[in-house]
């Protein structure tokens, strides 16, 4: 529609200036054929193209088999790691059709390799059971985003075989053997022209494919890393058309396999892991309703004050919960709240449960499968079927009413449980409140150790937490003050892993933290208030400094998590070496690092030895005058002169409050040359369990991680 401005006449000389905007035709659209679109525009499709969308190619290919064993259809899906930087997925389902697509009037394995929205999950026979895919784009996708795709079809009696470059057919389908099995198998080597990091994490599948076989009921899942394997005479090529199951080969390599038949209940039991839990009783239930969607749900509370809760739709993780989390949520409020009322387990006087009291130490798995399934993106992060709101609803609450009354002594340790929720629930908001108040009322009112920075601009402002008043004092002389803010902390902050949100708002460390941040904690959070967005935690290089580290990414991971996940928390990597050699001065932030540098100064390591503590340590450390020999000028032939490299001196940094402002500024705040490493959360559930072992109250746990990664520390003895 043309606004008034349209109408009005422009002065001739503009109208020639504009020309060119005035020529917009139908040549002007930009059409993109086949899978042009997905090269173009990769992230609108795998959602990034860092280490999780080079990763979601594997659950894209994964998920097809997985679909197959939902169905019915396949029992084993294998997972490979090859040596060159390609990845192998096979199933033992019916293979993907390999006749002439009507349509298409090709193979019907070519349509689905290189056609967006091709495949056999928009209706029809195909899948009549619940499928993870939705917009029939996974093969493609993965396909366009390949530099080499190979599939292999194991179907009526013979292996069909098409092979793909950066998303297009080579060859037409051909039959290349005989065989008596059936399904698929295929290799794809991701293109290094789309993504910015090409390191499969073996660590990372292992947990995505253990997470599947907990889902899906009598299906085994194998993952076998062969990047470091050698081939072997007598056994086939490990991408050749004679090997199927890679697994069924003996091959010396790492390998894990998992077939759960407890399914959900067993996830719950492994996610609980050495928790204690306060009633004996797992909670299941698995119905279908009279529309068709699967509900299954497990449960079980611990003697924690962090719920944990996993949800998936047609077997796939749905982060961001979605519609099925909705309706558990409110059936489970619901229904406890009953529960108490009924039994007198609830005062009168009392208010009601909420959704965060329920949820207080709960583990819990949530699992839909609909026939017809809406995500919202094609990363499928949050299920937006509203039927799976009803569904969950209606027959988890049933199944919950019926648990209670039939197991009164679990019932009653639940309540319990939720009762301390809601007492602790007040005391924290009053606790909240106060700090939130003062911190609103008394002046913009900051800690009085905050060295604020003068910027207001959160997008380039800089909050580094640093070990102590002395650190504190340099950090704050050799500081941007423009951009950089100081909070020194006194000590150890408190373990806030087991501890409720009133006893940590009373402990005046946390309270600095959370009102120099400006952007409250926990539920309350509020990012858009949020005062920095580079929050950097500088400690010293010892072992004192990383317990400090690992007690603020507790509190960060517990109480701050969308601080984390939008990449505004980091940690300052300060050096531990300080090498000079005449008026030359190097640092080194590594063992491994010091010795690169003597090297360079063709300095003999074992005839250095170092110095700790503050000043140069010139005077401390012993200096030793390296000779060495250079061609003199004219080279070969002629005589060699002797040059002194000068004296080397080395002093070990043990904390930051050793370092001069100067220095602590070049190496360790100065935007343009320090090193920082931004903390990510790639595997929240691992982190979660990790963060529970590490800093909780289970002994006998805590040990046994320690002895069997011991050999992964790096300690400063």
């Amino acid at each position: 529609m043309a606004s008034p401005k349209d109408n009005q006449k422009t002065p001739k000389k503009k109208e020639k200036e504009s020309d060119a905007g005035h020529h917009y035709s139908a040549a002007d659209i930009s059409v993109l054929e086949g899978l042009e679109p997905v090269r173009k525009r990769p992230g609108m499709y795998i959602g990034s193209t860092g280490t999780d969308g080079l990763h979601h190619l594997v659950w894209e290919i994964f998920d097809n088999g997985r679909d197959e064993a939902m169905g019915g259809y396949a029992t084993h899906v294998e997972v490979t790691l090859l040596p060159n930087g390609r990845i192998r997925v096979v199933d033992d389902g019916r293979g993907i059709p390999v006749d002439i697509h009507p349509k298409t009037k090709v193979s019907a394995l070519e349509t689905i390799m290189t056609t967006l929205h091709a495949g056999g999950k928009f209706g029809g026979d195909g899948y009549a059971k619940a499928t993870g895919g939705l917009h029939g784009v996974g093969a493609s996708v993965v396909n366009a985003l390949s530099v080499h795709t190979k599939v292999m079809v194991h179907r009526d009696g013979g292996i069909h075989m098409q092979e793909y470059a950066r998303g297009k057919a080579k060859a037409k389908v051909k039959k290349i053997a005989s065989s008596k099995a059936h399904g698929t198998v295929v290799i794809f080597e991701p293109d290094e022209e789309i993504f910015s990091e090409m390191g499969f994490s073996w660590n990372k599948i292992v947990t995505h494919i253990r997470q599947q076989a907990y889902l899906v009921k009598g299906m085994r899942v194998t993952a076998i890393d062969a990047r470091e394997y050698k081939t072997v005479k007598g056994l086939p090529d490990l991408e050749s058309e004679d090997a199927f199951f890679l697994s069924a080969l003996p091959l010396d390599v790492p390998s894990r396999a998992y077939y759960f038949e407890g399914g959900l209940t067993s996830l719950v039991r492994h996610l609980n892991g050495a928790q204690k839990p306060i009633h004996k009783n797992i909670f299941y239930i698995e119905k279908e309703t009279d529309d068709k969607v699967g509900v299954e749900v497990a449960f079980q509370y611990v003697d924690d004050i962090s719920p944990r809760l996993a949800s998936f739709a047609n077997s796939t993780p749905t982060s961001e919960g979605g519609m099925h989390v909705t309706g558990f949520k409110t059936a489970l409020t619901r229904g406890l709240n009953n529960y108490a009322r009924k039994n007198n387990l609830l005062k009168e006087s009392e208010e009601n449960f909420t959704g965060d009291d329920v949820l207080e130490g709960m583990t819990v798995v949530v699992s839909v499968k609909l026939k017809e399934i809406q995500f919202e993106g094609q990363t499928k992060a949050k299920l937006g079927s509203v039927e799976a709101r009803g569904a969950v609803e209606s027959v988890f609450g049933e199944a919950l009413s019926e648990y209670l009354e039939e197991h009164p002594d679990d019932g009653k340790a639940i309540v319990q449980k939720v009762v301390l929720a809601l007492k602790a629930r007040k005391a924290a908001k009053a606790a909240k409140d106060s700090v939130l108040r003062k911190g609103a009322l008394e002046g913009m009112t900051l800690p009085g150790k905050l060295a604020d920075c003068q910027t207001k601009s959160a997008e380039e402002s800089e909050l580094f937490i640093v070990e102590g008043d002395s650190a504190g004092g340099t950090a704050k002389g050799g500081r941007d003050r423009r951009t950089q803010a100081i909070l020194p902390l006194r000590g150890k902050i408190l373990n806030v892993e087991r501890a409720r949100l009133d006893k940590m708002l009373a402990s005046e460390q946390i309270k600095n933290i959370v009102v120099a941040l400006g952007a409250a904690i926990g539920d309350a959070l509020d990012l858009e208030k949020l005062r920095y967005h580079k929050i950097i935690i500088a400690t010293d290089a010892d072992v004192d400094g990383s317990h400090i580290d690992t007690l603020i990414l507790t509190l960060f991971f517990r109480y701050f998590r969308p601080i984390i996940e939008h990449g505004y928390l980091y940690i300052a990597l300060p050096p531990l070496y300080k090498i000079k050699q005449g008026k030359e001065i190097r640092y080194a932030y590594t063992d491994e690092d010091k010795s690169r540098v003597l090297l360079e100064l063709g300095v003999d390591e074992s005839a250095i030895e170092e110095s700790e503590g503050e000043g140069e340590g010139d005077d401390a450390s012993t200096e030793e005058n390296i000779e060495e020999t250079t061609p003199t000028k004219g080279g070969k032939g002629k005589k060699e002169e002797k040059k002194k490299t000068g004296k080397v001196s080395i002093q070990r940094y043990k904390g930051l409050g050793e370092m001069n402002q100067d220095e602590l500024w070049e190496t360790t705040m100065d935007p343009a040359r320090r090193t920082l490493k931004q903390v990510k959360i790639e595997d929240a559930e691992e982190a979660d369990r990790v963060f529970d072992t590490l800093m909780g109250t289970d002994v006998p746990s805590r040990k046994s991680f320690i002895q069997n990664n011991a050999k992964y520390a790096n300690i400063d003895a």
